[in-house]
């Protein structure tokens, strides 16, 4: 009697979850990825992995483990972009060399051992964590340009704004996000 109630509790928890974080998940997810479709997709690879894993185990913070498990695919779904983000990220030539971060030796290397496993999710983790940081406005110019690939022409229809308005607010953002990452890869270089 007892193995027959608990995939029925374990269904009612599911559910439950669904109901309790579906809304708010979902929101958290659009405002970092291109489209609706896209936003929905990542949910719903979230709550497959949240059944699999309450019929393996118990998920002792229910909330804190969907968020981090959205978060892990927003930024699964945007590493293809990572060497043209990278690319932005840094300075030009000539531009402040002596302070260039070199991500990509840290990041692109073949390889994936431990640690650059480990590097490249923290750095995913802290451009996240600093996107957060900015104006809405100039956060979406930059998720749509450099993470969506969306041209400037594209987000001027769809916000109705001036390309040069949505061209400045995304050199804010840039600026703001090679100053903490310069501070990571400092912290990073540091051991």
């Amino acid at each position: 009697m007892t193995t027959a109630s608990m995939p029925r509790d374990k269904n009612s928890h599911i559910i439950q979850t669904i109901a309790s974080y579906g809304k708010s998940l979902l929101g958290f997810i659009r405002r970092r990825v291109k489209s609706d479709a896209d936003a929905e997709d990542i949910l719903q690879d979230v709550w497959y992995q949240f059944s699999n894993v309450m019929n393996a185990e118990p998920i002792e913070q229910t909330g804190a483990w969907l968020y981090r498990v959205a978060k892990n695919k927003i930024i699964d779904k945007h590493k293809k972009h990572t060497e043209t983000l990278l690319d932005d990220m840094l300075p030009a030539t000539g531009e402040d060399e002596e302070d260039a971060v070199d991500f990509k030796a840290i990041l692109l290397t073949e390889p994936t051992t431990p640690e650059t496993a480990y590097l490249r999710n923290l750095f995913w983790e802290q451009l996240f964590i600093a996107l957060d940081e900015l104006p809405e406005n100039q956060r979406q110019v930059f998720i749509w340009q450099e993470l969506d690939d969306m041209p400037f022409e594209e987000i001027a229809q769809k916000t109705g704004e001036n390309i040069n308005t949505l061209v400045s607010r995304k050199r804010y953002a840039v600026l703001h996000l090679r100053k903490r990452l310069k501070q990571l890869y400092q912290e990073i270089t540091e051991y």
